[in-house]
């Protein structure tokens, strides 16, 4: 018997506990593995190194895990873009997400050097939060609520089966970042 039951029944001579109903909901969420994008950092560093085109140049790539940035740094703007090349495949095989990137302007730096930062979104930003939960109201979802919950959207519904419609409907648009559904509560 719980604490609270055992205080109930001193209280008043008999247990009612009540459960609040709950309606399913399921979060809408974005962000990648910086663990996985780290590795994905150092192979494409040991593929510049063996690579016979990126022999004697001074080419970097660096991943800052506090801000969710990779920059790259290259002698040219041609191995510049041959550098992000080896870096986004690197994280397609390891499973990051690309449309989470969002590629920064070239710079210039000494010389004929350029740099380039490569942000990752780690959450959903409010302007595309507030579009996902205008296009769940929009769709005509009923009894079906939409909320924004920080940098996630929660989603909750009577049934499951609304549920599992809005994340089918959800999937079917683009909002230029990859969502991933979870944290579900029944």
């Amino acid at each position: 018997m719980s604490s609270r039951a055992r205080r109930l029944l001193a209280v008043t001579g008999r247990i009612t506990l009540s459960r609040m109903a709950s309606n399913p909901s399921f979060d809408v969420s974005t962000g990648a593995d910086l663990q996985e994008v780290d590795n994905a950092v150092n192979q494409a560093l040991k593929e510049i190194q063996q690579r016979y085109d990126f022999k004697g140049t001074d080419c970097s790539i660096e991943f800052d895990r506090e801000k969710a940035e990779i920059r790259l740094a290259a002698d040219d703007e041609f191995r510049m873009d041959a550098l992000y090349d080896v870096l986004q495949g690197k994280l397609i095989n390891r499973g990051v997400p690309v449309k989470n990137l969002t590629l920064g302007d070239i710079v210039q730096g000494s010389g004929q050097s350029v740099r380039r930062t490569v942000s990752l979104a780690q959450g959903i930003p409010t302007d595309i939060a507030r579009k996902i939960v205008k296009s769940v109201k929009d769709a005509g979802f009923k009894k079906t609520q939409a909320s924004i919950q920080g940098d996630e959207v929660r989603v909750t519904a009577p049934s499951r089966d609304d549920l599992q419609s809005v994340i089918a409907h959800l999937r079917g648009q683009d909002f230029g970042l990859e969502l991933k559904f979870g944290n579900y509560r029944g």
